[in-house]
């Protein structure tokens, strides 16, 4: 699939025009590969490739003299100074994801100057379909534009903009997350189906955010669509937390919500806007206080959540 590497930041809820997926999605195609997610636009046809490929494909920072294009799997404008969180997967030259990519990564961080920023960081390799990605992890300290070089890959690295504090519309670690109602069994609030999980949903809305911050107990809150993001992020990710809710259920409370009012998957659910969202799959991890202590955006998998969910539940 093909996306434009300069899209027009409209922002979900507004009034402007309708969002389309490819519009809401587009914080996190920077790459030019949109979150290896795959769904069907209104007339049926594929919107998204399920094979990983883009017919006209794009690095991060160029094809320079590495063996791999660096593929970014994250979404633009939503981290602040202090840790963050960088998935990569790699991809041939003709835009193949790389599947038997190595076990580890290693990679550093620099300036726009190319001078190295704190240590080399490593990164293991996360299989997820339709295609692994690695989840580079560091602590960068001021607002600016950096790079993340990766062994192997091209010479200048993939950018990425660490916001100022307090510009980014997307709940940080650190803040509180803000309660909202969610759709639930008892009240759709106007989103039909509350859940696009099939042939079931998801056990995830008998109560709503508000309520599950109220419980005094860690809160597990994912916002994504599977139904239209059926290869790689939304549908896998919802998939893990129904994996991982009989070993983590008495800690924390799990809350699903859909990211569009309808399957017409046109007009973004008011959960969207609600969490200062461009991009699908977010979810925020809070502790009993209700602040957030982790965020994953866009990718990833099984043993990803549960390393994070390990780490809240202390």
């Amino acid at each position: 699939m093909t996306t434009d590497p300069n899209p027009s930041p409209v922002r979900p809820g507004s009034s402007a025009a309708p969002v389309s997926r490819r519009t809401l999605l587009a914080g996190a195609a920077v790459s030019g590969l949109l979150v290896a997610c795959g769904s069907e636009s209104n007339d049926g046809t594929a919107d998204g490739a399920g094979d990983g490929t883009d017919s006209s494909p794009t690095s991060a920072a160029g094809s320079g003299d590495g063996t791999w294009t660096l593929v970014q799997r994250f979404p633009q404008d939503v981290q602040v100074p202090g840790p963050v969180r960088l998935p990569m997967s790699l991809s041939t030259g003709n835009a193949q994801l790389v599947a038997d990519g190595p076990d580890t990564l290693d990679a550093r961080i620099t300036d726009l100057d190319g001078n190295p920023i704190g240590e080399p960081i490593t990164a293991s390799r996360r299989d997820v379909a339709p295609g692994p990605y690695y989840d580079f992890r560091t602590t960068v300290g001021e607002p600016g534009v950096y790079y993340l070089v990766v062994a192997g890959g091209p010479e200048q690295g993939a950018a990425f903009q660490i916001m100022a504090p307090g510009t980014a519309a997307v709940p940080q670690p650190g803040e509180a997350l803000e309660p909202f109602d969610t759709p639930t069994t008892d009240d759709a609030r106007g989103v039909e189906p509350i859940c696009t999980r099939e042939p079931e949903p998801c056990p995830f809305h008998d109560v709503t955010l508000t309520q599950a911050l109220a419980t005094g107990r860690p809160v597990a809150y994912l916002v994504g669509t599977p139904a239209f993001c059926a290869t790689g992020s939304c549908a896998p990710a919802l998939e893990a937390m129904i994996d991982v809710q009989d070993d983590f259920g008495d800690t924390f409370v799990f809350v699903h919500a859909e990211v569009y009012t309808d399957d017409t998957a046109t007009i973004p659910a008011p959960a969207v806007d609600a969490a200062g969202l461009t991009y699908e799959p977010a979810l925020f991890v809070t502790g009993a206080d209700g602040n957030v202590v982790e965020r994953l955006d866009a990718v990833w998998d099984r043993t990803e959540l549960v390393e994070v969910l390990s780490r809240v539940a202390g």
